[in-house]
């Protein structure tokens, strides 16, 4: 008898919408370690001095428990005050971040606004919030404003407004001052800006671009697993949130915590960022070369390219034929997207006689492909 997922399986191969894991390889032109730091010597080295003076590899319980070990506070206190913050939460990755953040803080009387290209984590945290919620229109100032008073007239005691300053996707940004004028209008706002794509890369030394904004009622998370080369994410907020994350966050209190290598390498992967700030300014320039050379639909300039296809199938095979050509490029497609596409990720250890030949491999394949 045939089983029901087989059967499943089966349905998704028919739409496309199968997916199976591959081996990396090809010139990398999809992952996120934007700033080449996945592999930088001098985190190995860091990791490997701190095992040689007794780090354990794991923490052994969760953080309230016998899992508090002091390099997370270490790094909590120095992220804090690298993005001015005045208080820091390390979580084991962005997704776990924000579904503790919309879990753990909207409460059964608040509204929860969120931008409709919203990323996973922040949708299933919201999904699994007492609050109620309101989607409103991609970037779009006059539909928030919108969203905000029909919270309003349902009498929320709080309303969370929650963005991100770089969508994964599409790679456009965010207008956060924008937002902010909107918002001081209406007490009893928080804005959770998910800096993920962003930190390491823009604002302020790359700190994001919510470094210094002048926002009380203010909540940014920083991943840790893309810029900054290694995992985790960082929740940076007022010591009040902070704390009532730490004491009501189920994701925090019911997890083993991280391995505390990974909090020495997150500092030191920070510590990189300040000092060689050549990889941030190699990327921008790299991004502002293919947006000057290359039309490319985008109302930003970004290191992620959307290149949005007709289809699913198209989308595959394209990513499959520049994958023989050498490229790693991979195709997104429903329902993680609502239009399929190939996404294309700059880093900084590629270069312009790279980016040439890759888009002259997808000018190919793409009208071959039509």
């Amino acid at each position: 008898m045939e089983s029901l997922f087989k059967r499943k399986l089966f349905d998704l191969k028919l739409k496309n919408n199968y997916r199976k894991l591959s081996d990396v390889k090809g010139i990398d032109f999809s992952s996120n370690d934007y700033l080449g730091l996945a592999n930088h010597p001098r985190i190995k080295e860091a990791i490997v001095k701190a095992l040689q003076k007794g780090l354990s590899i794991g923490s052994s319980g969760s953080r309230l428990l016998t899992g508090n070990i002091k390099e997370f506070q270490i790094l909590e206190e120095f992220a804090a005050s690298y993005f001015s913050a005045e208080s820091c939460l390390f979580f084991s990755s962005g997704f776990i971040a924000n579904y503790a953040l919309f879990t753990t803080l909207p409460q059964r009387h608040d509204v929860i606004l969120y931008d409709e290209f919203a990323h996973a984590s922040i949708r299933e945290g919201i999904r699994a919030s007492l609050a109620k919620s309101i989607k409103f229109k991609h970037n779009d100032l006059i539909s928030l404003k919108t969203a905000i008073e029909k919270a309003a007239s349902l009498s929320a005691k709080t309303i969370w407004i929650s963005i991100e300053s770089v969508y994964s996707m599409d790679g456009d940004i965010a207008d956060i001052n924008d937002i902010l004028r909107l918002i001081k209008n209406y007490p009893n706002t928080y804005l959770v800006v998910d800096e993920a794509h962003s930190t390491g890369i823009f604002g302020i030394n790359g700190k994001g671009f919510t470094y210094n904004l002048d926002y009380e009622n203010l909540i940014t998370l920083h991943t840790c697993g893309k810029a900054l080369g290694v995992s985790g994410a960082l929740v940076c907020a007022s010591q009040d949130i902070i704390e009532y994350l730490i004491n009501k966050a189920r994701p925090f209190i019911y997890t083993t915590a991280e391995s505390p290598i990974i909090a020495v390498a997150v500092q030191e992967s920070l510590l990189i960022l300040q000092e060689e700030v050549w990889r941030k300014e190699k990327l921008l320039e790299l991004i502002s070369y293919v947006h000057k050379n290359y039309s490319v639909n985008l109302n930003a300039k970004t290191q992620i390219i959307p290149i949005i296809l007709d289809d699913e199938l198209t989308a595959t095979n394209a990513a499959v034929a520049l994958q023989d050509k050498g490229f790693d490029v991979r195709a997104i497609r429903p329902p993680t997207v609502a239009v399929s596409r190939l996404r294309i990720s700059l880093n900084t250890n590629r270069t312009k006689e790279e980016v040439d030949d890759l888009f002259e491999n997808v000018n190919l394949i793409l009208r071959d492909l039509k």
